[in-house]
């Protein structure tokens, strides 16, 4: 009996959405992120063919993640790893890939190594890699990555120490963007899981792992306490910073039972061992002791930090709200520079302004900071211009709506009432009494210039050259007034020294 299938084709629409939807699309971006962070790597290896000597028997690669656990194992939650601690360490790994070469050669090759992780000779020693995605209307979006693996961070005692990035730790590891807490539980079960087995090779793979996730763990409240020091306004200590203490310390206490139930099956199954595999089971059993014990140091430390957490918030808040004002003052532009200098001769007012903007202006990032750079800079040939250069385009200017409460009539108003004379003070009650017969606004801007005299800049005033100079004192009288309280201050007019700023002005350089 035969059967005949019909076939019907299926029409497909003729435009499918290349984005099945956020999630997967989130998906590719996780992914793409996770390609960008070894893309370094990989061009270690293309570019070792542009250091001196034979360099050709050397893996890069594997000499940059061997630098990277180095850093991330070194690391501790105040400092990092010496620099030249980490190219020493690196050194046998060259010299075991190259055994026949020179060992300046092999410190030549670690360095070259461990420079390159860091970036040094870019402007903010970091990567960048660039990424498509698709917005919310299905179009194509390019996007930035900036990333690091190693960076210099300066230690508490004045020196420069190296630690890794997340996006290291995340290479190194082989997973991005992972919930710490929940990698951390599964490499634990994992370790346990495997340890049982008797698979302790696979079991310091998964203990290694764990180490890492810890670091990570370490590293992001690290993070979250210098943002603190650097000001305290930035991070959320209402509810992110302590529900993440919470979570980290229930974490640290699980983490706890397992690595001590850890422990025991380890030693379990080193004492177990008698097979012809013994020797190499309690080898590997002694690493894995080392690795456990060093996950419950980290653990420690850790909790210790978390306790400190809220005090040191307590601490830097009080610090940072209630310091005091800094004792130096800013440069005043116009009195200090443009009011002396104006009067001067030309050769002896430039000297001045050479002097200021030489020590005004930031430094400048050069326009070549490499030999690469400047020798293709040279090389370019100058692109043509136009005799009279680019058309400039026609600004679309767009008039600022006035959004001041007070008019300019108003501010008149007021200033003509603060037009005191030098011999004749007035209370302000009997000013905003006099303001109120006027306009029912003018109140507010006299007791607004009135309590701004109260504190006069004196020495502003002074260098701008100023006649005279609205002040306030008050002599403990209240204030009796139907809309404001406080005291009743005495507004006065100051007459400044004309003379003494003459000769100022005439002692100017």
């Amino acid at each position: 009996m035969s059967v005949v299938t019909e076939y019907v084709p299926v029409s497909t629409p003729p435009f499918a959405s290349p984005a099945p939807g956020p999630a997967a699309d989130e998906g590719l971006a996780r992914r793409l992120r996770a390609l960008a962070c070894t893309a370094p790597l990989h061009d270690l290896d293309v570019r070792k063919a542009n250091l001196a000597g034979e360099v050709g028997h050397y893996a890069m690669a594997e000499l940059a993640l061997a630098a990277i656990d180095l850093v991330t194992l070194h690391m501790d939650f105040d400092t990092g790893a010496d620099h030249e601690q980490i190219v020493a360490r690196l050194v046998p790994r060259a010299a075991a890939q190259a055994p026949g070469h020179p060992g300046a050669e092999h410190e030549r090759v670690a360095r070259w190594v461990l420079e390159n992780l860091i970036n040094v000779g870019s402007v903010d020693r970091g990567f960048r890699a660039v990424y498509g995605t698709f917005d919310a209307e299905g179009g194509y979006v390019r996007r930035d990555y900036d990333f690091k693996l190693v960076e210099e961070v300066p230690g508490p005692g004045g020196g420069v120490y190296l630690r890794t990035t997340d996006e290291a730790v995340n290479v190194l590891v082989g997973a991005l963007d992972t919930d710490v807490t929940s990698a951390q539980i599964a490499a634990e079960v994992k370790l346990e899981v495997l340890i049982s087995r008797g698979r302790l090779a696979d079991a310091q793979l998964a203990a290694e792992q764990a180490r890492y996730r810890t670091v990570q763990y370490s590293e992001s409240l690290r993070r979250t306490l210098e943002s603190t020091r650097r000001n305290v306004r930035a991070v959320d200590w209402l509810r992110s910073v302590p529900d993440m203490i919470t979570e980290a310390l229930d974490h640290v206490a699980e983490r706890y039972r397992h690595e001590n139930a850890i422990l025991t099956n380890i030693r379990k199954v080193r004492d177990e061992a008698e097979s012809e595999r013994g020797a190499d089971h309690k080898r590997r059993a002694a690493e894995l002791v080392d690795i456990v014990k060093d996950c419950i140091r980290r653990h420690t430390q850790l909790q210790s930090r978390l306790l400190e957490a809220g005090p040191l918030f307590r601490a830097e808040q009080d610090r940072q709200s209630f310091a005091p004002p800094a004792a130096r003052t800013g440069t005043d532009v116009y009195g200090q520079l443009l009011a002396p200098v104006l009067p001067l001769p030309l050769e002896h007012a430039t000297r001045v302004t050479d002097a200021w903007f030489a020590r005004g202006t930031g430094p400048r990032t050069p326009g070549a900071v490499r030999v690469g750079d400047l020798v293709d800079l040279l090389l370019t040939p100058p692109a043509p211009r136009e005799h009279l250069g680019a058309e400039m385009p026609e600004p679309d200017l767009v008039a600022t709506p006035d959004d001041s409460r007070f008019s300019e009539e108003q501010l008149e108003s007021a200033t003509e009432l603060l037009d005191l004379p030098a011999d004749a003070p007035r209370r302000l009650s009997g000013l905003l009494a006099e303001a109120r017969e006027r306009d029912p606004e003018l109140p507010y801007l006299v007791a607004l210039l009135a309590v701004h005299a109260a504190s006069p800049p004196v020495g502003t005033a002074y260098r701008q050259g100023e006649r005279q100079l609205l002040f306030a004192v008050d002599d403990g009288q209240q204030l009796d007034d139907p809309e404001f309280g406080g005291a009743d201050l005495i507004l006065g007019t100051a007459v400044l020294d004309a003379a003494g700023m003459a000769a100022d002005r005439s002692e100017t350089p």
